[in-house]
């Protein structure tokens, strides 16, 4: 529509863990701002389909890839699939992710090994899948978690795995910006998707027994959780050209949690 700012007009980019929740609420803004999406995605097949439907009948161009980041072959292939398809990339925003909560005694090494396998090294692997086809200008964004920084009972893996994501931003943006490319995270507090209404509970402290909904009223300063829309507006800041002198930051997008 004419008049309407659409800083990412002409730019190519991939979001892994597209098909649902933040991930498609980047797709959809990343869209809504003039890129080609590729919507990767491991298992819901039909909500990514869905997705790159309503995303062509607006006018953008976009296809569904099927790619689980904790196999690397599947990332490459991804970016492989994007760059042959549409001649570049622009913008990475890796969305995909895992949750999990569970004492001590059942942090088994399989565990460990799958929630680092996509949380932790699945994103630095598309890091480095991205890089060799990002040119000056390029951006690389991935996800951590407030999560990273809260203390939450049982939350000790999952926190682990996001706490990496941070480690790596900083120590990659040198590496990447002398290449003018950027690499930043987005730390989501509580939004509202399907991973969020399935572990909700788990997030209230110990002995703490109110409805998950009552305590997440109760429990921020807004009165309410994000929507997926507005967390999705950090990572549209951080791929345009208002951000082109931040990089090796995590910008959380959360409000304040008592």
């Amino acid at each position: 529509m004419a008049g309407i700012p659409r800083p990412l007009e002409g730019k190519v980019a991939v979001v892994t863990g597209g098909s649902r929740g933040i991930g498609a609420a980047v797709a959809t803004r990343f869209a809504a701002e003039g890129a080609s999406v590729v919507v990767g995605y491991r298992n819901a097949a039909d909500s990514a389909q869905e997705l790159v439907t309503r995303l062509k009948a607006q006018g953008t161009e976009c296809l569904a890839v099927r790619a689980d980041v904790a196999e690397p072959a599947d990332v490459e292939a991804l970016l492989d699939r994007t760059v042959n398809t549409f001649g570049a990339l622009h913008v990475l925003a890796s969305c995909a992710g895992i949750e999990h909560f569970g004492a001590l005694p059942a942090l088994t090494p399989e565990a460990v090994d799958r929630v680092f396998a996509v949380n932790t090294r699945g994103q630095l692997l598309a890091a480095r899948c991205a890089a060799p086809h990002l040119t000056d200008g390029g951006r690389i964004i991935l996800t951590s978690s407030v999560a990273a920084r809260r203390t939450v009972h049982e939350h000790t893996l999952y926190a682990a795995s996001k706490a990496a994501v941070e480690a790596m931003v900083r120590c990659l943006s040198v590496e990447l910006g002398r290449r003018g490319v950027t690499i930043n995270a987005v730390a989501p507090g509580a939004t509202a998707t399907d991973m969020a209404a399935e572990n909700g509970a788990h997030y209230q402290p110990p002995d703490l027994e109110l409805p998950t909904s009552r305590w997440l009223t109760v429990s921020h300063a807004l009165g309410r959780i994000a929507t997926a829309e507005e967390v999705a507006g950090a990572y549209a800041f951080l791929a345009g050209p208002d951000a082109a002198y931040v990089t090796g930051r995590t910008l959380p997008v959360d409000n304040c949690v008592f």
